[in-house]
C-alpha cells in the first residue's frame, strides 16, 4: 500500500487495488480483535491449535475473496471462507452449535453448488472466467442465461453476506456459537462477499443488459427491513446482534446495487464496512467479557457495576444506529449519497426510515445499563478476563476514530479496480 504498487498476479486471476488494500486492512485487524476476545475462551482447550487454525484459513479466504478477479477463483475464496467456519460453530460440541453447524454447513452447501453451477452458466456464455474477458463477452451473450448465471453466483456471495433470503442461518449460529466465533461470522465473511460482489458487478457486468442494480436494490429494502423488524422484540443479545448484522448488510448492499452508476459507491462501501467492523465487533468484545449475562435483563446496573464496559457499549451501540460521530455514520452517509446519486432515492428514504426505527431495538439494550432499580443475578457480574475488555475498548475508540478521521480512510478507498 505504502508504495501503490497496484497490479493483477497469477495470470490476472487476484487484483491488489484500493479496494484489496483496504479490505485486507479490516479483515486482518478484525481477525486480531477476534483473537484478543478468543484467548480466555480457548486457551487451555484441548483443541486450541484447531481452533487457531481453522480460525486463521477462514480468514485467508475472506482474503481471497476480496481480490478474486476470476470466477473460479471467486468460488475457490467462498469455499476456503466456508468450510472452516462450519468447524468453528460447532467447536463447543454442544446441541446449539451443533444444530447451528449443521443449519450453516446445509445452506452453505447448497447455495455453494448454486454458486458453481451460476459460474459455469456464464462460463458457458461468455467463453470465460476472467473479468477483464466477461467485460466484453457477456454484453452479446444470451440475456436470460447471463441473468441466471449471476443469480446463482451472487446466490453464494449473498449467503457469505447474511442477505435475505439466504440469512436464516445467521441468528442461530450467532446463538450457538462461541462468542468470538459469532464475532467473526457476523463481520469478517461480510467483508469477503461485499467487496467481492462488488469487484464481480464493476468489473465484470458493467455493459450487460440485465437489470441487476434493481435486484438488489429491492434485495436490499427486504434484507435491512426483515432485518430491524425481525430485532425488534429479541431478548437474547446474541440474537439481537444477529439481526442487527442482517439489518446493516442491508444497508452495505446499496453500495453494490449502484456500483456502476456512481463513484461514490466504492467509498461508501469501504469506508462502511471498515466501521461496521470495528464497531459490531466491540458489541461482540463486551458480550464474551460478560459470559453469563446472555439476556438484555442481564446487563441491569452494568454502568454501576462496570462503567468502562457499559461506554464501549453506549459507544457501539448508537455506532451501529448511526450516530456521530462514529464511523458508521460517516459509512451510511456516504452509501446514502450514492445511492441518491445513482438513481435509487426511494432506497436511501427507506434505508433513512430503517435507521430511525433501529434505535428502538438498540435502546432496549442500553436502557437496562442504567436501571439502579434492582440488581442484576450475581453471576452476570463476572467478567472473562483482559483480553477480551481490551478489544472492547480498542474497537470503541477505532469507531469514534474512524467518524473524525473520515476522510483519510475515504482517501484510501479511493481509486480504479483493476481486471
Amino acid at each position: 500500500m505504502a508504495t501503490g504498487r497496484e497490479q493483477t498476479v497469477f495470470s490476472h486471476v487476484f487484483a491488489v487495488d484500493a479496494a484489496t488494500d483496504l479490505g485486507r486492512l479490516v479483515v486482518l485487524a478484525a481477525l486480531l480483535l477476534i483473537i484478543a476476545m478468543s484467548l480466555e475462551t480457548v486457551r487451555g482447550h484441548r483443541r486450541e491449535t484447531e481452533y487457531w487454525v481453522l480460525l486463521l484459513l477462514t480468514g485467508a479466504g475472506s482474503l481471497a475473496l476480496i481480490g478474486a478477479n476470476d470466477l473460479l477463483m471467486l468460488f475457490a475464496a467462498y469455499l476456503l471462507a466456508s468450510i472452516p467456519a462450519y468447524a468453528l460453530a460447532a467447536f463447543a460440541k454442544d446441541g446449539l452449535g451443533t444444530e447451528a453447524a449443521l443449519k450453516y454447513y446445509l445452506m452453505g452447501a447448497l447455495l455453494g453448488t448454486t454458486m458453481l453451477a451460476g459460474t459455469a452458466l456464464l462460463y458457458a456464455v461468455g467463453h470465460a472466467t476472467l473479468y477483464r474477458a466477461l467485460h466484453t463477452t457477456l454484453p452479446h451473450a444470451a440475456y436470460g442465461l447471463v441473468g441466471v448465471g449471476l443469480i446463482g453466483v451472487l446466490a453464494g456471495l449473498l449467503f457469505k453476506a447474511g442477505v435475505v433470503p439466504a440469512h436464516f442461518w445467521v441468528p442461530d449460529v450467532t446463538d450457538g456459537a462461541p462468542t468470538p466465533v459469532a464475532a467473526y461470522v457476523t463481520t469478517v465473511p461480510k467483508v469477503g462477499g461485499l467487496i467481492g460482489g462488488y469487484r464481480l458487478l464493476h468489473e465484470a457486468l458493467p455493459g450487460s443488459d440485465v437489470n441487476w442494480p434493481l435486484l438488489l436494490a429491492v434485495t436490499a429494502a427486504v434484507t435491512m427491513t426483515l432485518g430491524n423488524l425481525a430485532a425488534f422484540y429479541q431478548s437474547s443479545v446474541k440474537r439481537l446482534l444477529a439481526y442487527s448484522t442482517i439489518s446493516q448488510v442491508g444497508y452495505l448492499l446499496m453500495a453494490l446495487a449502484v456500483a456502476t452508476r456512481t463513484d461514490l459507491a466504492q467509498k461508501g462501501l469501504l469506508l462502511y464496512v471498515a466501521a461496521y467492523a470495528v464497531t459490531n465487533l466491540g458489541a461482540f468484545a463486551v458480550v464474551t467479557e460478560l459470559p453469563h449475562a446472555r439476556t438484555l435483563d442481564d446487563y441491569r446496573g452494568l454502568a454501576r457495576r462496570h462503567p468502562g464496559l457499559a461506554a464501549v457499549l453506549v459507544v457501539c451501540l448508537l455506532g451501529l444506529v448511526g450516530t456521530p460521530p462514529t464511523g458508521v455514520f460517516l459509512g451510511k452517509l456516504e452509501i446514502f449519497s450514492a445511492a441518491i446519486d445513482g438513481g435509487f432515492t426511494w432506497l436511501a428514504a427507506l434505508a433513512v426510515a430503517n435507521t430511525v426505527a433501529s434505535l428502538f431495538y438498540y435502546l432496549r439494550w442500553l436502557a437496562p445499563l442504567f436501571t439502579t432499580t434492582a440488581p442484576a443475578p450475581a453471576e452476570t457480574q463476572t467478567v472473562l478476563g483482559h483480553w477480551a475488555a481490551g478489544a472492547a475498548y480498542t474497537t470503541s475508540m477505532l469507531s469514534l476514530f474512524l467518524g473524525i478521521a473520515g476522510g483519510t480512510i475515504l482517501a484510501l478507498a479511493t481509486g480504479p479496480l483493476l481486471r
